[in-house]
């Protein structure tokens, strides 16, 4: 045991400390990464989850007693957990919305989408016109012509506006309330699974979703929606779908030790994970402080989930993924849901986040076929323009949108996402090219304003008209068809070699 843990052990009273103890071959400075990050978890920093912290575990301890001894200070400030809130304190708690975030986040080119143009669905095009769609040169000549009108400017805002009042949200706990009953509990009587009650409808559920998740039902309705998929999908090859839901039981405990194994285990990408922890979600009030309890949880899951997958590794994008989790369910649970949000086929994380990101790039070829089939004047601009979807839509499937809109609208989205699966946010990406079609499409349009239009922080207008447009496309039989022929026509591309070429 260090000096440094002995000294946080007689500060806290807690004992010998647990910490792990370097592999061969670990790299040092992931050893200490993950070092610092167990250590702190035992004796907590100060002001741990609330107050902003400081850094101070990217420099070494020094071996003078003094240093150790200031370390230590700094780290396990018994007297300040039982301080009471000073004035800053509260006024800062006080700025929070009712999600937890700071009031004070800023988002660049904040825009509004208007809910006007989803009052129509898409319709697909007869392939003839299609294929010959609006001439190319009459918006290569549009481009040229320095008289042409600029496009019109989008609704832009000034600031984020706060979540919109939920005022159903109260007779809608009565009704979840009946629908989600309790599947097992613990030797003391605790529930430990939910489930939907024997009886309700695929189409009750599905409406139920689509109207919005109370907030308070919201954790058990996720992890629901997840174990529903594995049990109708598997987990990919060689998992076939599994006979119930006791099955599934099974597999997230052997999981859940799985997650507490992989704590202990080294993981070559711990130091990027140290970096990028600080940088997500960071306006929340459980992830501000650094090191702190939501950002200790963020690295054990991510770790963990890191050596989960040989081929996927860890990359930036479930940052986002795994904290939003997070915000709703524990580390262990979390980390059991990304694995099968993983090797589900209803939700294939693996193909989104393995070495080239063939997911991400699939999911581009079957948007731009839609745009193509439904909205060809679009589709001939963006090509035209030199607008290439991957510039702007890969934020968008990396990190299932959670930097592109408010949060209240994400958590919907996530509650249809569990639901539907993968195809959701191929929809919901061609609703946003939709609703700005005529800004796109606009003769004075150009690549520059175009690509920043579509990298904007969106705002919806009406969250109902939006999901309810999802909820209309995402039920048209013969898209749903098409979307799937399409995604045998990328896979075929991809193996005689031709995807190079088949995108904007």
């Amino acid at each position: 045991m260090t000096n440094l843990s002995q000294s946080v052990a007689s500060l806290t009273h807690s004992g010998p400390l647990k910490t792990p103890t370097p592999h061969p071959n670990e790299d040092p400075d992931a050893f200490h990464v993950r070092h610092t990050y167990a250590l702190l978890d035992l004796c907590g920093v100060k002001g741990d989850g609330f107050v902003e912290g400081v850094e101070r575990t990217r420099a070494r301890v020094g071996s003078s007693r003094n240093s150790q001894m200031d370390a230590a200070q700094a780290i396990a400030d018994v007297d300040e957990k039982k301080k009471d809130l000073d004035d800053k304190e509260r006024a800062v708690l006080q700025a929070l919305d009712r999600y937890g975030f700071y009031e004070s986040g800023a988002h660049e080119r904040l825009v509004k989408m208007p809910a006007a143009p989803l009052s129509q669905p898409l319709k697909m095009i007869a392939p003839a016109t299609v294929d010959a769609g609006p001439a190319p040169s009459a918006f290569a000549a549009a481009s040229k012509n320095n008289n042409a009108p600029p496009p019109p400017a989008p609704p832009s805002l000034s600031s984020l506006p706060p979540p919109q009042p939920l005022t159903k949200e109260v007779p809608r706990l009565e009704k979840w309330g009946r629908m989600v009953v309790p599947l097992t509990r613990d030797e003391g009587g605790n529930i430990e699974t939910w489930g939907i009650r024997e009886g309700v409808s695929e189409k009750k559920l599905k409406r139920r979703v689509y109207k919005g998740v109370p907030d308070r039902w919201r954790s058990a309705t996720w992890v629901i929606l997840v174990r529903r998929a594995v049990c109708k999908a598997g987990l990919g090859e060689g998992h076939p779908g599994f006979g119930g839901e006791r099955q599934v039981e099974a597999e997230m405990k052997r999981l859940q030790a799985v997650y507490l194994e992989k704590l202990e285990q080294p993981s070559t990408y711990d130091i990027q994970i140290d970096l990028d922890v600080p940088r997500t979600i960071g306006g929340h009030v459980m992830f501000k402080t650094r090191y702190g309890f939501g950002q200790r949880a963020l690295f054990h899951v991510l770790h963990s989930f890191s050596l989960y997958c040989d081929t996927c590794g860890y990359v930036q994008g479930m940052g986002p993924i795994a904290s939003t989790l997070l915000l709703h369910l524990p580390p262990s649970t979390v980390y059991t849901l990304l694995c099968f949000m993983h090797s589900s086929p209803a939700y294939s994380l693996h193909s989104m986040f393995a070495p080239g990101f063939p997911g991400l790039l699939e999911a581009i070829y079957v948007q731009e076929r839609i745009m193509q089939t439904t909205m060809p004047d679009v589709y001939a601009a963006l090509r035209d323009k030199g607008v290439g979807t991957t510039a702007y839509a890969t934020k968008w499937y990396i990190t299932l949108f959670v930097t592109s809109l408010p949060f209240q609208t994400v958590l919907r989205l996530w509650d249809c996402w569990l639901l539907e699966g993968r195809d959701v946010w191929v929809i919901l990406a061609a609703a946003v090219v939709r609703v700005f079609r005529d800004h796109i499409i606009a003769p004075g349009a150009s690549f520059e304003s175009i690509l920043s239009l579509l990298s904007s922080f969106f705002v919806p207008e009406d969250e109902d008209a939006l999901l309810t447009w999802m909820s209309k496309m995402l039920a048209d039989t013969k898209l749903r068809q098409s979307m799937a022929e399409w995604r045998r026509t990328w896979a075929g591309l991809v193996k005689e070699g031709k995807d190079a070429t088949a995108l904007l």
